[in-house]
């Protein structure tokens, strides 16, 4: 399994502490955006090369894993 650490980062050098993919200036935002656009995983991964299908992989499974420790606790 994939850490967090090497999929997603907040530094305020890059995009101003946007949380990107780790070893690019892709937002994790343009991923969630084109999901929600309705446009594939691989559209994504077409359109940003330079994150991996392992990445984008592990930043939805622990989104998922967020929201569902958000919605237990309300």
């Amino acid at each position: 399994m994939i850490e967090l650490a090497s999929v997603i980062h907040c530094d305020p050098d890059i995009l101003g502490g946007t949380p990107v993919f780790v070893g690019t200036r892709v937002p994790l935002q343009n991923l969630i955006d084109y999901l929600s656009e309705g446009d594939s995983l691989d559209d994504f991964l077409r359109s940003f090369p330079t994150v991996s299908r392992e990445q984008a992989t592990a930043a939805l499974t622990e989104a998922a894993g967020a929201l569902e420790q958000l919605a237990r606790a309300a």
